[in-house]
């Protein structure tokens, strides 16, 4: 694959022993300084395995994603829009040769369901996913239409206030579009930047080749889409190689760029109907390295937002809080209709098995009780801190201000209009205890906000 130099990454992980205190803390402190870790650096965490050494990356992990993004956990959830793909991807319940399930993209009427369940449940973000096959249309055009038909709903005053969206390589012009109808962030995984291992997982059909995925960021890049989303999907082969090549990767778009990846999305290979890979993972992640993970990729790129999926168990994604993720998904359907349809919850008809099957207000009542403010912010789309703003912004911690009183903003507007009883009195208390820490003019601010949601104000933000 271009500008992944596997001989390079294996010899620093040939190279990479159990780290001396002094050079530990040596990494560690560039870090906290908030500073972005080279490729050794991180090799240094990777290899890292005394109990000591861990506990240290991990409680410095904490402070770099506490120093940029506050206790703000934003939240998030998917939407799969078509199931239909001509790929072969061996862990993927959607692969073209699998006969387990019923193909179909969603009509713009069974979009609108979809998004009229999620809003009246309380969200306010959105990721569509889509496999990469023939509808009755081109793919754009189909994507497009998505797109419209998201933000066209409404329940009362709520509307989404993002779609995001996970869909195949496009090109140039294809992109263009795509930034035209209003999206926010582009993500696309590289899955694994072993080629060998890339070309075993995927066989056949247009993702075969790596590195037209590998480019198609830097595609969305020339056509104006400046916040992206990048990952690796944990399990298809070493954990340490894939971390690096990852890091190799933004290092190369922020070369060529200025910016790196938005976000970073760290999911594991979980079972999947019909896909072999998924039923005999090949690189097994085990949890404790799994932490690991997360915790150096928040040290090695502290600016950049960690994205955690329902993949996950509820007690997993709890202690992950703690190392580094920024935004999760909630209440999530890995199937086509599988929130206006709630029968398909469970059946066959998913992408992957989903470990945490929590309500929303489940989800949020556990953030609450562990101190983070739940958020629905989408304002620095609104506001064009994307790209290389947002980064002007992030580097420093700057955007934590933002952050957490957009977090508190859209915190309010949940609890009035969705939460539980329960969850209600915790977080107007939990409100309440993070005013105290504003200064008294984001104190004034935040008051003038919550006059005007009494009032029947929605979606303001900072």
């Amino acid at each position: 694959m271009k500008y992944i130099d596997e001989n390079k990454i294996n010899e620093l992980i040939g190279k990479a022993k159990e780290p001396a205190r002094e050079e530990l803390e040596a990494v560690l402190q560039k870090s906290l300084a908030l500073q972005r870790l080279s490729l050794g650096e991180a090799a240094i965490l990777l290899a890292a395995s005394d109990p000591e050494s861990i506990k240290m990356i991990f409680q410095s992990a904490a402070r770099v994603k506490n120093a940029i993004y506050g206790k703000r956990v934003v939240l998030f959830a998917p939407l799969y829009i078509s199931n239909i793909c001509t790929n072969g991807c061996k862990y993927c319940t959607f692969k073209s040769d699998n006969k387990l399930i019923s193909r179909q993209a969603l009509s713009e009427k069974q979009i609108h369901d979809e998004v009229e369940w999620l809003l009246r449940r309380g969200h306010k973000r959105i990721l569509l996913v889509a496999g990469q096959g023939p509808c009755a249309e081109s793919n754009i055009d189909y994507y497009l239409k998505a797109v419209a038909a998201v933000y066209a709903v409404n329940v009362g005053p709520h509307r989404i206030k993002r779609v995001n969206i996970n869909c195949a390589p496009l090109e140039i012009e294809e992109f263009r579009r795509l930034k035209q109808s209003g999206i926010g962030t582009y993500q696309l995984f590289q899955e694994t930047y072993h080629d060998e291992t890339y070309r075993m997982a995927h066989p056949w059909g247009p993702k075969s080749d790596p590195d037209n995925r590998l480019h198609a960021v830097e595609r969305a890049f020339a056509a104006g889409i400046d916040d992206v989303g990048i990952g690796v999907l944990y399990g298809l082969y070493d954990y340490r190689f894939e971390t690096l090549a990852l890091l190799a990767h933004i290092e190369e778009l922020e070369r060529r760029f200025k910016i790196g990846p938005h976000t970073i999305s760290v999911p594991r290979i979980e079972p999947a109907a019909g896909a072999e890979l998924s039923q005999n993972i090949p690189y097994p992640l085990s949890d404790e390295e799994f932490k690991k993970v997360v915790a150096v990729l928040r040290l090695a790129v502290p600016y950049t937002g960690i994205i955690l999926s329902t993949r996950e168990t509820p007690r997993m994604r709890d202690e992950l809080f703690n190392l580094g993720v920024s935004q999760i998904s909630a209440e999530s359907r890995t199937s086509c209709g599988g929130y206006a349809e709630e029968g398909r919850i469970q059946d066959i008809q998913t992408q992957f098995a989903v470990a945490d099957h929590r309500s929303l207000d489940q989800v949020i009542g556990s953030l609450i009780d562990e101190g983070f403010i739940p958020s629905f912010c989408a304002a620095c789309y609104r506001k064009q801190r994307t790209g290389e703003a947002f980064m002007q912004l992030a580097k420093p911690g700057t955007i934590k201000g933002k952050c957490s009183m957009n977090a508190l903003i859209t915190l309010k507007e949940y609890l009035d209009d969705f939460a539980s009883s329960q969850v209600k009195a915790k977080g107007y208390r939990l409100i309440e205890k993070q005013k105290t820490g504003l200064s008294r003019e984001e104190q004034n601010c935040l008051a003038d906000f919550f006059k005007g949601i009494d009032s029947g104000q929605r979606d303001e933000y900072v």
